[in-house]
């Protein structure tokens, strides 16, 4: 796929869509044991609040930047892809152990940090579609996994794989496979929303999950792109109590336990749909984020929070509101769970 529709296909949403950290981490592939973080130091932003970033296109800033800018700790690594078969890769063409992506995961733990690494998105071909059972889905999420070590993964459920009732229930049953042969790894399912919370599907995936036992860590919706205007902080979380109604009577928690287990994913600045995501808007969120306890608050995309001009003008590369670089970065990065 050429650059220009590529840029054109990744449009965000629908995306375009705290385990205790061990001393050490090693890291698959590359032969080194990295500090990480111990149970003394201070707190730092984790894996709820770990942004997107997506190393396949643009002009994608130096992850290790971005931490000594911000404080953050955790990155969302976006898109794990199939290469035409059951078998995963970046963007479903990129080798999980060598380029861009591999060598800035290594960066980021090379500084302290870690990565969520996330499946999915909005555009090209989907594991959950291209694996012809849940069993087969859970051993190419295992492969990635294995080739990280990593302690949590975001299926972003988006498009195709999130219209097909198939894809669905092969998502949930392999999640269920991934928990029962990693104990401890965190797993999330982000999904589109409309204002009153997720559509048939959404409701559906919630449903099966829940049916299935699966004992899934975080469902978490994207609010943007569903006709929000600019009272942004306000849908967000409308979309998101709703959505904590759901999951709490699917589960049977109670209401804390319930807003424990879901998420917002939001965009910085200017969205689809005439939205304009203000800092301001952020803020609000992260005090709701706050209160709430909930499992994640993130945003897409790291590669957007920036001013646009020069080199940042294409797709997803710039927020195209006045600000500056890593403002929003820097609100998520508040947030500890």
């Amino acid at each position: 796929m050429s650059l220009a529709s590529r840029l054109s296909t990744l449009r965000p949403a629908r995306r375009r869509t705290a385990a205790a950290l061990g001393a050490a981490a090693v890291v698959a592939g590359f032969g080194l044991v990295l500090p990480i973080g111990t149970a003394d130091a201070a707190p730092i932003p984790g894996m709820q609040a770990a942004p997107y970033e997506y190393f396949g296109w643009g002009n994608p800033q130096d992850p290790k930047v971005v931490m000594q800018q911000t404080g953050i700790r955790w990155f969302t690594v976006a898109f794990i892809l199939s290469d035409g078969g059951c078998n995963p890769k970046w963007d479903g063409q990129r080798s999980l152990t060598s380029g861009i992506d591999a060598t800035n995961i290594k960066k980021i733990r090379d500084n302290g940090g870690d990565v969520v690494v996330s499946f999915g998105g909005w555009a090209g071909a989907k594991l959950g579609e291209k694996c012809s059972s849940s069993s087969a889905l859970a051993g190419a999420y295992q492969k990635v996994i294995d080739a990280y070590r990593l302690k949590a993964i975001d299926i972003d459920i988006e498009n195709t794989e999130m219209h097909s009732a198939a894809a669905r229930g092969r998502v949930i049953g392999a999640l269920k496979l991934v928990k029962q042969r990693n104990p401890g790894i965190k797993t999330y399912l982000t999904l589109g929303t409309e204002q009153s919370g997720p559509n048939a599907d959404g409701l559906d995936l919630i449903a099966r999950g829940a049916a299935a036992g699966l004992d899934n860590d975080g469902w978490v919706i994207m609010p943007f792109e569903f006709g929000g205007g600019n009272n942004m902080a306000a849908a967000s979380i409308k979309a998101a109590d709703i959505l904590k109604n759901i999951v709490k009577s699917a589960y049977r928690y109670s209401d804390s336990d319930a807003y424990r287990r879901i998420g917002i994913s939001s965009m910085n600045g200017k969205a689809g749909a005439g939205e304009k995501v203000t800092l301001a808007d952020f803020n609000t969120m992260l005090a709701y984020a706050q209160k709430r306890h909930i499992a994640r608050f993130t945003f897409w995309a790291v590669n957007r929070d920036r001013p646009c001009g020069g080199a940042n003008n294409g797709g997803d590369t710039c927020g195209s509101i006045n600000q500056k670089p890593y403002d929003f970065t820097k609100v998520i990065a508040k947030y500890k769970g």
